[in-house]
């Protein structure tokens, strides 16, 4: 094997040991952080519920028993309460959990894609910067709650237009972000070095920019499943979202709020449900943030 063989499998093997290393500090690092590892649990648990909520329910959430209508809480058989339909509040809040994690994923996700691609395309070429940046600034004209009813006004109440015009809604922020990451990393020696070696703008951007922009991207992601869970109940409660009787957290506050004296819990336990999931995410996005600091010491 060459010298110059060599001294590349050792510079590989070096690399791959410091991401090893990078890895773990800030594992260990998330880990001390006791607020985010509680947020860690309840998104846990909540993703738990979602994936086995045929099999931890006994009900269908659907299903409607008027003779059992308006139970309350710690009712046999109906431990969270039934209501007004007699339909039993823990099947419909468990298979509400599924709703909204599918939800805000599928628009974090379809946001990130938007917002990557137009934010590394604004950071890298200059010319095209202008133009783009402009596009995200109309979006920002916007409020972003006013824009997605807006969105879904134009395409319809349901929960697929919910997703698009939450997507669309987290576009704009993104894009900034991945933008200010790639003016700062396309600066970098080794870039320029890969441009002087006649690499193509496409690899420069997908395999040495991207990377080095995911800390932001990661923190960006988790807080704003937040904020598209919190959004998509908001437009449900709004009747422009999930239609009865789909059971989706916003959607049963709504119903239940002709009923709060009568049985509070109609509208007080997909309230918790929302507040825990919303609060879970938040706080581990604070926790990854300050855990994907770039001025931490990663040699210790």
């Amino acid at each position: 094997m060459s010298g110059e063989a060599v001294a590349s499998n050792s510079k590989l093997e070096n690399s791959n040991q410091k991401k090893e290393k990078m890895v773990l500090v800030i594992t260990k690092r998330l880990l001390k952080n006791r607020l985010a590892v509680f947020g860690l649990i309840i998104i846990f648990i909540q993703a738990l519920m979602a994936i086995f909520a045929d099999w931890i329910t006994t009900y269908d959430p659907v299903h409607q028993s008027l003779a059992e209508s308006e139970l309350p809480v710690f009712s046999e058989g109906h431990w969270l309460g039934t209501d007004n339909y007699g339909r039993d509040m823990w099947s419909r809040i468990v298979f509400g959990a599924r709703i909204s994690l599918v939800v805000g994923f599928a628009s974090v996700i379809l946001g990130l894609i938007g917002g990557i691609t137009l934010g590394l395309i604004s950071g890298y070429y200059k010319k095209l910067d202008g133009i783009i940046m402009r596009f995200v600034d109309l979006l920002f004209a916007f409020p972003g709650i006013l824009l997605a009813m807006l969105i879904i006004a134009m395409l319809g109440t349901s929960l697929v237009n919910v997703m698009i015009a939450i997507s669309i809604w987290s576009i704009p922020t993104c894009a900034r972000i991945v933008r200010g990451s790639v003016l700062s990393v396309k600066k970098q020696e080794y870039i320029v070095a890969m441009k002087s070696l006649g690499a193509s703008n496409f690899r420069i951007l997908i395999k040495h920019i991207l990377p080095n922009c995911m800390a932001p991207i990661i923190v960006f992601a988790t807080m704003r499943m937040a904020t598209a869970i919190l959004s998509t109940s908001a437009l449900s409660f709004l009747g422009l979202g999930a239609q009865p009787p789909t059971p989706e957290w916003g959607a049963m506050i709504a119903a239940g709020q002709d009923f709060m004296w009568t049985s509070p819990h109609m509208t007080i336990v997909p309230g918790i449900a929302i507040m825990l999931v919303v609060f879970g995410f938040n706080v581990l996005g604070d926790g990854l943030r300050d855990a994907l600091d770039p001025n931490m010491d990663f040699n210790n």
